[in-house]
């Protein structure tokens, strides 16, 4: 049983997500969050700083083609007390068309010391036909 102060969490991150907000969104990952991406077979590693600057290019590039933000839960997955595993699934809507890929994303959130829910780390395959995702989702 997931921590019901995770969900209003999730909620606030993918809230934040969808609106594009950089300000919200950069309070809600942990300054020790490491990352991997996988994007057709290249590996990157990054850290919190070359995150923001991701998600800052994300959100500029769905404000300037007044684009949305198609996310959607796939699992929520406790991992240990105080850890969990959320699978999400994450596309751009252009001018009412769907983009051809989807990323993946596989986040581990964790509340820190009894405080806040925080984004730890992620393993995001990238470029992921949509078709494959939409019939499993």
């Amino acid at each position: 049983m997931t921590d019901h102060t995770f969900r209003t969490f999730l909620e606030d991150f993918l809230d934040a997500w969808k609106h594009s907000s950089i300000r919200e969104l950069e309070k809600l990952i942990s300054k020790d969050y490491q990352a991997r991406e996988i994007t057709d077979g290249e590996i990157v590693d990054f850290g919190y700083e070359e995150s923001i600057n991701g998600w800052r290019q994300g959100f500029a590039f769905v404000k300037d083609n007044r684009a949305q933000w198609e996310v959607n839960e796939i699992s929520i997955i406790p991992l240990r007390e105080n850890e969990i595993l959320a699978t999400l699934s994450a596309t751009i809507i252009v001018e009412g068309k769907t983009m051809d890929t989807v990323n993946l994303f596989f986040n581990t959130y964790k509340k820190l010391n009894g405080s806040d829910w925080m984004l730890m780390r992620s393993y995001i395959e990238a470029g992921v036909p949509v078709e494959n995702v939409k019939k499993y989702s």
